[in-house]
């Protein structure tokens, strides 16, 4: 589940945006200010920004320009929002860092698809395409997990990372490799958070008698385990 962080002074357009971004599956963080969006981002770094033009205080161009000009905020994803509609507008915009412009007023759904195409692009590794290995299905279009057709209910996170260690079955992957790739790079917290999850994770599969899929590797990390690597695997 992607997180997307909408910055937008305008009530009525931040809950619709966020209603409709909830109706799509993303999770999202809404702020009305340059202030608290900084806030925001250096706690975690979002998928993805939905960044309004006219903001109180600081502008969303110069919000957009400042988060280009330092190396850790400079891939995340801008998409702005503005009822500036001249072609001026859109290249200031552009220019300033925005990967995406969109006019207010503007169609949710295009919207929604403009989000969409825009996080294939930037981040490949968050796949949608479902996958089954071991009797497990995954289906993130769905939100859907099952065990030999028995549902599995998981929490965001443990969703999340249970996708990522499908997608890329039998390898092992190090705390600070899923942090990056499950919470995002740069996160600010510990990398036992990883462990909680995991077991959480487990905890959920042990339902269904699937626990064992998930593997410790003593000192290296954790795998998604398709085939038996090793006799007696570790686990927490």
């Amino acid at each position: 589940m992607a997180r997307i962080l909408i910055v937008e002074d305008e009530s009525a357009i931040g809950e619709l945006l966020a209603v409709n971004l909830a109706h799509a599956g993303f999770d999202y963080v809404l702020v009305d200010n340059a202030d608290k969006a900084q806030q925001e981002i250096d706690l975690m770094l979002p998928d993805l920004v939905l960044l309004d033009w006219m903001l109180p205080g600081l502008s969303g161009i110069a919000l957009a320009k400042h988060w280009r000009s330092h190396t850790r905020t400079r891939q995340v994803p801008i998409i702005m929002l503005t009822a500036r509609s001249e072609e001026f507008d859109k290249v200031k915009g552009l220019d300033a860092g925005a990967d995406d412009y969109v006019v207010k007023p503007f169609s949710t759904q295009e919207l929604l698809a403009r989000i969409r195409a825009l996080l294939r692009r930037k981040l490949p590794e968050a796949s949608d395409r479902s996958i089954s290995l071991a009797g497990l299905t995954i289906d993130p279009a769905l939100w859907q997990v099952t065990y030999h057709d028995q549902e599995i209910k998981l929490g965001p996170t443990e969703f999340k990372l249970l996708n990522y260690l499908m997608q890329h079955a039998n390898k092992v992957h190090s705390r600070t490799q899923l942090l990056n790739k499950v919470w995002g790079e740069h996160v600010f917290i510990e990398e036992r958070t990883v462990d909680v999850h995991i077991k959480r994770l487990r905890e959920a599969l042990s339902v269904v008698e699937a626990a064992h899929l998930i593997d410790t590797v003593r000192g290296a990390g954790y795998r998604f385990t398709i085939s038996k690597i090793a006799a007696h695997p570790e686990k927490e």
